[in-house]
């Protein structure tokens, strides 16, 4: 998924005289008190971008057009039907082990639905900052918070272009009188469909995996969903920041809409190649601990969103986890998927994984790595 320039990843930067030019760790927290966000920035006014926001030329290199190179895109339309649903099985399975990603279009969450959560997204991002105030947070036990950047206060890195409301479910339950007026009902039926795609797509991957439809289901690793609506204002710099750094969700699965602007990037073959936005679509990636406990088969993708300077761009990722039963449960490699060959990585629990995840930020960095066993 903050800091400057190349050299500016301390709390001072000095000029050649020695004297105190910029104290970044101040002037971070002077942004976040006026709960204002990245959209407050725009409304300002400003043509400059503040210092911690920009990146270094190694964050920003550029995407590659390549017809040859394009994520997936899989047709759920007939996936019930005996003879459609093996080939969207193979589909997806061979999208999980090479890309990571892909999009699915006639699905079964009605079109209507997608367009009214993005409008409602945006809606609240646009309104009155005053109005906005109120959600704004980072203490992570609310169950619903406005912030811009999750990791502002801790992360080293530079920070992303992009303000945020959260919504926790925790085991796939939030009373809706906790979600704001201005985007409830949008929200209550957004994760009413979405639930049950995320259903559908635990059998498919199960069945993908040579494993019995209900695995992942009964193993309960996709009963607690995050839901996180992301806004990315017009940036009046735009090459000198992103919106979201390069990152591995630490989920199981994510369950992405995002709108017609574009902006998110899928690195394969060390190359970023561009998701591009299709009508009615959704994407879906793999996650770290889908990663984890099937032995690096399927993969879990670094990816980034880049920012521009015509139309600001909305999105909406829904996160799967484990229940909160489950948070202390140890998930390791599924042993139906080793065929003889020893465990990548070491058991650990969701809790476990989500605090070494928090502990680093958006640092550009995998997680996976630090789980590996010797």
């Amino acid at each position: 998924m903050e800091v400057i320039n190349s050299t500016a990843t301390d709390s001072h930067v000095e000029d050649d005289n020695s004297s105190i030019i910029y104290n970044k760790a101040e002037e971070v927290k002077v942004f976040d008190e006026t709960k204002a966000g990245v959209k407050g920035l725009v409304d300002s006014g400003i043509s400059k971008i503040p210092r911690f926001f920009i990146h270094p030329p190694e964050n920003l290199q550029k995407s590659c057009s390549s017809s040859l190179l394009k994520v997936p895109v899989i047709d759920f339309e007939g996936f019930d039907s005996c003879w459609r649903r093996r080939e969207v099985v193979n589909e997806i399975l061979n999208a999980a082990e090479t890309w990571g990603f892909f999009q699915m279009v006639n699905h079964v969450i009605p079109v209507s639905v997608l367009d009214e959560m993005l409008v409602s997204v945006k809606r609240f991002h646009q309104q009155p900052q005053e109005l906005k105030m109120e959600w704004y947070s980072r203490d992570s036990k609310r169950k619903v918070r406005y912030f811009c950047n999750g990791d502002l206060l801790v992360n080293k890195a530079p920070a992303n272009w992009r303000d945020t409301i959260a919504f926790d479910f925790q085991d796939g339950k939030l009373d809706p009188n906790f979600y704001p007026q201005i985007c409830r009902e949008a929200i209550s039926k957004y994760m009413k469909h979405v639930v049950t795609m995320s259903k559908i797509l635990s059998e498919l991957l199960s069945e993908a995996l040579g494993l019995p439809s209900d695995y992942l289901s009964g193993m309960e690793c996709m009963e607690t969903e995050s839901l996180v609506c992301h806004y990315y204002p017009v940036c009046p710099e735009p090459e000198l920041t992103i919106g979201a750094t390069k990152h591995t969700d630490p989920s199981f699965l994510t369950i992405l809409l995002q709108d017609n602007v574009g902006g998110l990037q899928v690195l394969n073959q060390n190359l970023w190649i561009d998701v591009p936005p299709q009508p009615g679509a959704l994407v879906v990636n793999i996650g770290d601990f889908l990663q984890l406990i099937t032995n690096d088969k399927l993969r879990s993708v670094e990816h980034r969103v880049v920012v521009g300077g015509i139309e600001p761009r909305a999105s909406v990722a829904c996160f799967f986890y484990p229940s909160t039963a489950n948070k202390f449960k140890p998930y390791g490699a599924v042993k139906e998927l080793l065929s003889g060959n020893p465990p990548i990585y070491r058991e650990t629990h969701i809790s476990e994984y989500m605090a070494y995840f928090r502990s680093k930020g958006l640092d550009g960095s995998s997680n996976l790595p630090h789980f590996k066993l010797s």
